[in-house]
């Protein structure tokens, strides 16, 4: 059995050092849950508390259960990542890339310049047919915060008839024993901790991010902005938001539920992805300067992963040691990734949100401890 003494004092540090309210941390290896911690209290008053079973909005790391899923349909339909998206939809702006470079981001649809409700599907859609691309793919990348959702569920509605959410929580999830939803049924409102917003600290604005977040007109602030809707906590606390089941950034589910998937991802426990869907998941599409979020980024079908140098060095260590590692942050904080190479996964999910696009250090704390 593995040693994680250090993780679980610096996870019980989190609490008396670091601001934490309440989280959940879920290691697994080889299908097997080998670290199951929560503690704290699903809300800012400090009346409930927060156990096992505390569902978490997790805000993009919804973005790789969703793209998995994606796959996952492709594949059922005889498709590939290589398929140009333009089969599945011809009103697609760019009907000649693959479904590979759209879900590594190389689209250049990261923002869109026609109003359109983040509630109105079908608005949204439109907005995207209508949409001049940033940029050609293959000249770049750039993170779509957003968008990323409508573009991934507008093709799984078109061949499966049902939305993204659906086909994930009926297919996948439910069948797997995953407790992390696309889609929220009213029976799972009451276990929903509520989001406590972050502050700003004087350094993050300082980065180039920020300063671009926060300038008018900038491609960050516009792809961080469109769709229109969902840009304050209070909304992401209500259960309209929970019940959509936005797949970039709508799930709702717990640490030991978001490392579970992981686990299936990597290939360390049995789930529905066949051969062909799982090297999707792990195989590196694009690495270089990221358009939108400005510091370098790499990305498989869905999934982040840490850039190396030409040595094959990892430059930051946000998915661990490996360098086979990949996963997807959320927002504010929440993180999970796989190591198909150890077999580990690791979720972490917490309702204190940190002004971040990436984890913070109550997160990376715990990811730098992994064995």
């Amino acid at each position: 059995m593995m040693e994680f003494s250090d993780l679980s004092e610096y996870f019980r540090g989190n609490f008396s050092l670091r601001g934490e309210l309440g989280a959940g941390v879920s290691v697994w290896k080889d299908g097997e849950e080998i670290l199951g911690i929560s503690d704290g209290w699903r809300d800012r008053e400090r009346s409930d508390q927060w156990s096992k079973r505390t569902l978490a909005p997790v805000y993009s790391a919804t973005k790789g259960p969703a793209s998995a899923t994606l796959l996952h349909v492709l594949d059922q339909h005889g498709l590939t990542a290589e398929t140009p998206v333009g089969e599945v939809w011809s009103a697609f702006p760019l009907p000649a890339v693959s479904f590979a470079e759209m879900l590594s981001h190389q689209c250049g649809l990261a923002a869109l310049d026609e109003t359109a409700d983040v509630f109105d599907h079908m608005a949204v859609i439109a907005a995207v047919e209508k949409q001049k691309p940033e940029w050609e793919p293959g000249v770049g990348h750039g993170y779509h915060p957003r968008t990323f959702g409508f573009l991934l569920d507008e093709c799984v509605r078109r061949l499966d008839g049902r939305s993204l959410g659906k086909v994930w929580n009926e297919d996948v999830a439910i069948p797997a024993g995953i407790d992390f939803w696309i889609g929220l049924p009213e029976s799972e409102w009451g276990r929903v901790a509520k989001l406590v917003p972050g502050r700003a600290k004087a350094s993050s604005f300082e980065q180039g991010f920020y300063e671009s977040f926060s300038t008018p007109g900038s491609l960050t602030r516009r792809a961080f902005s469109s769709p229109r809707g969902l840009h304050a906590i209070a909304e992401m606390n209500a259960s309209k938001a929970w019940a959509a089941g936005f797949p970039a950034m709508g799930g709702v589910g717990t640490a030991e539920g978001l490392a579970k998937f992981y686990q299936i991802a990597i290939g360390a426990m049995a789930g529905p992805f066949s051969e062909t869907v799982m090297k999707a998941l792990a195989g590196l599409q694009v690495s270089g300067p990221d358009k939108v979020l400005l510091r370098e980024t790499a990305f498989t079908c869905g999934f982040q992963k840490d850039p190396v140098d030409e040595a094959g060095r990892k430059k930051r260590q946000l998915y661990g040691k490996s360098t086979q590692a990949f996963g997807h942050p959320g927002a504010g904080g929440s993180h999970g990734f796989g190591d198909p190479e150890s077999g580990l996964s690791f979720a972490y999910v917490m309702n204190q949100m940190e002004l971040s696009v990436m984890p913070g250090e109550r997160c990376m704390g715990l990811v730098e401890r992994l064995p």
